[in-house]
């Protein structure tokens, strides 16, 4: 049937826009870029938060600073004083908003005017006893957001720069607190990536997983404890 055929098409234009983190959803998709020029060893790995003058003093930097403490601390990385760091860990972040704008077929199956004919109110739908009749269309905005993360290893001493990962994921999830946790656990995943590397991270969805509103000294919220899949 024609009609199913536009319900199919809208519904796949549907899909590859709602959100990656919406409760239906069971896996948050991440796409990772990485520069390296890592040397590093175990050793080594002690490091101390980097923050820009509009970060001091943060409560929403330093809840995410230990998120990102806790990951480092999985791939063998100590937090001291900075005095006494190989390494600085410099944390960007932040969302964009875009709208979608997709146009959506209407069936209508009378050949008089009016409102809405069509099922459930015409028993015989778009494929009424006088024939199908050309579909009408209607646009329907939806909002999508983009929360990236990157984070920055640099040299203490020299200033040099030896790590620097970005993730960013789409969807209807306006919260960038509720998105962070599979950020970030994407960008160090598999930590040090090749310099250049591109993949895409595929975390299951945890409800529990995002943020909550205490104090930002409490320990940080557990990111989903299933591995994580990448596709390189």
């Amino acid at each position: 049937m024609k009609s199913d055929r536009w319900t199919r098409r809208a519904i796949l234009m549907l899909a590859a826009l709602t959100a990656l983190l919406s409760g239906c959803t069971s896996y948050v998709t991440t796409q990772v870029t990485a520069f390296s020029d890592w040397s590093g060893n175990d050793a080594s790995r002690t490091y101390a938060f980097a923050r820009s003058a509009r970060q001091q003093n943060s409560i929403e930097q330093s809840t995410y600073e230990l998120l990102v403490a806790n990951e480092l601390a999985t791939q063998g990385f100590r937090q001291v004083d900075e005095d006494q760091a190989r390494y600085m860990v410099g944390l960007a972040y932040g969302t964009r908003t875009d709208t979608v704008n997709v146009s959506q077929p209407v069936f209508y199956s009378s050949p008089w005017p009016g409102p809405y004919w069509g099922r459930p109110f015409d028993p015989w739908g778009a494929w009424g006893p006088w024939g199908a009749f050309p579909p009408a269309y209607v646009n329907q905005s939806y909002p999508v957001f983009t929360h990236s993360v990157g984070i920055r290893i640099t040299q203490r001493v020299t200033g040099k720069e030896v790590y620097n990962v970005m993730a960013r994921n789409s969807g209807d999830e306006p919260s960038l607190v509720r998105a962070m946790p599979y950020l970030v656990r994407s960008a160090l995943a598999d930590f040090p990536l090749g310099n250049g590397a591109v993949r895409t991270v595929k975390l299951p969805v945890d409800k529990n997983a995002g943020i909550s509103n205490e104090a930002a000294g409490s320990p940080a919220p557990a990111a989903p404890t299933s591995a994580p899949s990448a596709v390189q």
